[in-house]
C-alpha cells in the first residue's frame, strides 16, 4: 500500500510542482546575442501551439507543446543613453516582421519590453527603456506588422540581465514574448 501512494506522488509531483512554480517565461529566455534567428525558430518560439494544429490537421496526435519564449535582443545594439536601432539590430527584427507581418487579427498579442542598465537617474531608465520599445515597434510596423499586434513596455533597470554588473551593456535590451 505504502509503494502506491509513493508510485502517486512520484507522478503527481511533477505537475504539481509545474502549478505552483514560477511562470515558465521568467526561465525560457533565448538570448539572440549577435544572430539572426531563422524564421522557423521565431515562429516556434513565440507560437509553439501551431506546431501542434499542424500536426492534427495531418492526422498525427500532438503530445503537448513547450510554452512561449521571450527572445533578448541584448547590449551590443543600443548605446549607453540611446534608442537608436543600429543596423544589426535590425537584421534581426526582419525576422521578426516576417513572422509577425502575416498574423491573424486574434493571434496572441506580443509584448516589446525595453530594457535600460543602471548607470543614469532610475526615471530616465524608465524613459529610455519605454523609447527603445517604441523604437522596435515602429520598426516592425514600417515593416508590415499590425499596430494593433504589438504593446510595448519599458522596465528600466527593474529587470536585469546581468545582476552582477547593473552597469553591464548586456542590460541595454529589448525583449519580444507573448503576452
Amino acid at each position: 500500500m505504502f509503494e502506491k501512494h509513493i508510485l502517486k506522488f512520484a507522478l503527481l509531483a511533477p505537475a504539481l510542482i509545474g502549478l505552483y512554480a514560477p511562470s515558465h517565461a521568467e526561465s525560457l529566455v533565448v538570448d539572440l546575442a549577435d544572430t539572426v534567428p531563422a524564421v522557423e525558430q521565431v515562429k516556434e518560439g513565440l507560437f509553439p501551439e501551431e506546431a501542434c494544429e499542424e500536426l492534427r490537421k495531418n492526422g498525427f496526435k500532438c503530445m503537448g507543446f513547450k510554452p512561449a519564449v521571450r527572445f533578448s535582443i541584448p547590449n551590443a545594439h543600443f548605446q549607453l543613453g540611446s534608442a537608436e536601432l543600429p543596423a544589426e539590430l535590425k537584421k534581426q527584427l526582419d525576422v521578426f516582421a516576417q513572422v509577425l507581418s502575416n498574423r491573424p487579427s486574434d493571434s496572441p498579442p506580443i509584448v516589446v519590453t525595453g530594457h535600460a542598465d543602471a548607470s543614469g537617474d532610475a526615471s530616465l531608465n524608465q524613459v529610455l527603456s519605454s523609447e527603445r520599445a517604441k523604437a522596435v515597434k515602429t520598426y516592425l510596423t514600417q515593416k508590415g506588422v499590425s499596430p494593433s499586434l504589438l504593446r510595448v513596455e519599458g522596465k528600466g533597470a527593474d529587470k536585469l540581465a546581468d545582476v552582477n554588473n547593473p552597469f553591464a551593456p548586456a542590460n541595454r535590451r529589448v525583449e519580444i514574448s507573448r503576452q
